[in-house]
């Protein structure tokens, strides 16, 4: 009898402890990630980060003294740096919430578009979350509220539909409140990896990335969003804007004379998509109006508008852009089928432009499409893809039209092959 009340005692206690274990669950990391090799080649030189990785578009024409196009020269490649290691971590609740954290790297590097930096481990995402019954509130460097996690294009290049579609990683804070199948979500968010564009100096008219133009305005950049995820459905539809500020210039100088300056410039911009999924097909679809997009690497930024004369104060305006894409995608469990298609378009400034100083991407650009059809055979963890990627900018004359668009313009084409190897775990 003893013995039975001493097991009894005992199953008792493992139950209890694990009952417990269950609704306090320990500090924990899992790791999960993927290692991927690309080969890609390209019919031409084309304008792209990481010794062609990452691919945005055709280079123009250079001609030289035999009226040659220099970048009429193909490329290839092949790359394992975007092979990612992410760390999930798992803790107990705190304030009356699940608590959870990750953390992400790849070999990307973070040098810029220099050479210096390929395979280097940098950060992607660090981030740590609180979940109520209805509310999360996410802090840490994300995805930028603009680029819809759940509903993004699943090309094989790393640019991920890049420039018609936002990609971006922000150091933010993030809450989101659910009603039921509609999801409101508020964010600030601050510019580390993918930042605005500026003058170098107070004296100088040449373009640089740098996180300081957001930085010295004094204030966050702020995003809304609403999203909609119908009832039995994996269907979810959403729309949001986005407002930044930034301060180009702490002050101006002329002749030996400095100037403080306050002018600063705010851009507001607009997303909209919706994705469909069937269990054959998933459809996705994405509308962007932007203004100053040059952080979430798309075509636009900004440009002067006026100088004031006796102190080279500056007045900036904004450079504005519209693109939409789509991509159809089948879920088959063997072999997957999919074809990517993208348009953006340069919709000069709201007013006439006093200068030819563009802080901005593609200034000398119309618009730009791409289609880009892909197959992907699956056998278990590993992938093999394989990727076409056609991109078609028309470059002209920036400022052709006295509001930055483009005139006289040329299309220059270029086509990507890309074999992918992906192994997961």
């Amino acid at each position: 009898m003893k013995k039975i009340v001493l097991f009894l005692f005992v199953v008792i206690s493992l139950t209890a402890n694990a009952q417990d274990k269950k609704e306090e669950p320990k500090f924990g990391i899992s790791f999960s990630g993927f290692v991927k090799t690309d080969i890609f080649y390209d019919t031409r030189q084309t304008v792209n980060i990481r010794e062609g990785h990452f691919l945005l578009y055709p280079e123009n024409e250079l001609l030289d003294a035999f009226n040659k196009d220099v970048n009429a020269s193909a490329a290839f490649n092949i790359l394992s740096i975007q092979s990612r290691l992410k760390g999930a971590i798992t803790g107990p609740e705190a304030f009356g919430a699940k608590t959870a954290g990750v953390i992400e790297a790849d070999f990307f590097g973070n040098a810029s578009t220099g050479l210096d930096d390929v395979n280097g481990f940098r950060l992607r995402h660090a981030i740590v979350k609180l979940n109520w019954k209805k509310t999360e509130l996410l802090t840490g460097q994300y995805w930028h509220p603009m680029f819809i996690a759940e509903a993004f294009p699943a090309v094989i290049s790393f640019n991920t539909g890049a420039p018609f579609q936002p990609f971006s990683r922000n150091p933010q804070i993030r809450l989101t409140h659910k009603l039921g199948p509609l999801s409101l979500i508020g964010c600030l968010y601050s510019q580390r990896d993918f930042s605005s564009a500026g003058p170098t100096s107070n004296t100088s008219a040449v373009l640089s990335a740098s996180s300081k133009y957001a930085r010295n305005s004094g204030i966050p950049a702020a995003h809304f969003q609403l999203q909609f995820k119908p009832d039995s459905t994996e269907h979810l539809f959403g729309a949001g804007v986005d407002y930044k500020t930034l301060k180009p210039e702490l002050y101006t100088t002329v002749g030996t004379k400095n100037y403080k300056s306050d002018q600063t410039i705010s851009s507001l911009s607009a997303i909209a998509f919706a994705k469909l999924k069937f269990k054959p097909v998933t459809i996705t679809l994405e509308g962007v109006y932007a203004q100053n997009a040059y952080d979430m690497v798309m075509l636009g930024g900004y440009t002067i508008d006026t100088i004031e004369v006796s102190t080279g104060k500056k007045v900036f305006t904004n450079i504005n852009t519209a693109s939409f894409w789509t991509e159809i995608q089948t879920n088959g469990k063997k072999v997957q089928f999919g074809v990517f298609a993208g348009y953006t378009m340069n919709l000069g400034a709201a007013d006439s432009i006093k200068t030819a100083s563009f802080y901005s991407r593609g200034s000398n650009i119309d618009n730009i499409y791409r289609v880009a059809p892909r197959v992907v055979f699956i056998a278990g963890k590993l992938n093999v893809a394989i990727e076409i990627e056609h991109t078609v900018a028309t470059y002209g004359k920036a400022n052709g039209d006295s509001k930055g668009g483009v005139t006289e313009g040329k299309a220059i084409a270029n086509t990507r092959a890309l074999l992918a190897v992906i192994y997961k775990f």
